[in-house]
């Protein structure tokens, strides 16, 4: 990654930022990262990120696997805040039929996959106390409507995922900006890339500032570039005048 591209990311975002500043106004943002099941390396980092800039992140674990190692982990943590993230995290589509993977999507029977998500629910506010927001975070961001009508039914009444636009309703929160590129080879996009997809979300957000714009980040998944993108993001935009970073139980309204 060249310095001049880093260099171009850092003002693009600025410049972004400020015209929100000039006019009084501020951009929301929030963050949510996946995958999370045990203390590990990559967890320790993420956690010294938030730590460094006090941005809260909304760590989505998988409750079936999900350790009291990593509920004695978080303990302590100010900034760390957990999603419910499905049951076991496991594909039930059909592959073979070119089906895109999901956990709770059109071929679970809804009866079966709430009960997973009551349970998951309970071993999660079991475990984390207080840090758990009743909100789902459905595996691979695919979820059949019935299912999420059931979700908010149990008291699951926070639902993410990771799509352009904002669905109207309260409690549903997206995510828009993935740092890493998944397919040939899992890797950071790079600062071009970076900067397009700021440049999209924060031009919308001049005519519709009240949605905010999630980050997401898989921990396990990241190497040092795509750390490097979530400390250069935050040196800008945690303490911009421009940039608001409202708790995310509140941006749910759970």
């Amino acid at each position: 990654m060249s310095t001049r591209e880093l260099h171009i990311f850092r003002a693009a975002l600025t410049a972004h930022l400020d015209w929100f500043a000039e006019r009084g106004k501020s951009a929301r943002f929030w963050w949510r990262d996946d995958d999370a099941i045990e203390p590990s390396p990559a967890l320790d980092r993420l956690l010294s990120i938030a730590n460094t800039y006090k941005v809260e992140v909304g760590l989505a674990v998988i409750p079936e696997p999900a350790t009291e190692a990593l509920a004695d982990r978080l303990r302590e943590e100010p900034y760390a805040k957990v999603l419910l993230h499905g049951w076991r995290h496991k594909n039930h589509q059909r592959k073979d039929l070119g089906e895109k993977a999901a956990e709770f999507g059109s071929r679970r029977n809804p009866a079966e996959a709430i009960d997973e998500l009551r349970r998951g629910k309970a071993r999660l506010e079991a475990l984390f106390g207080e840090a758990f927001i009743p909100a789902f975070v459905p595996p691979w961001n695919r979820l059949s409507p019935e299912i999420a009508r059931g979700a908010q039914a149990i008291g699951l009444k926070g639902i993410s995922s990771f799509t352009w636009f904002h669905a109207p309703d309260p409690h549903r929160l997206q995510t828009h900006i993935d740092m890493i590129k998944w397919k040939k080879g899992r890797r950071f996009i790079g600062w071009p890339a970076a900067a397009m997809r700021f440049d999209l979300q924060m031009t919308r957000r001049r005519n519709a500032p009240s949605e905010p714009i999630g980050i997401l980040s898989h921990h396990l998944a990241m190497e040092d570039d795509s750390f490097r993108f979530l400390e250069e993001t935050f040196a800008i935009a945690a303490a911009h005048p421009g940039a608001q970073w409202p708790p995310i139980r509140d941006l749910f309204a759970v």
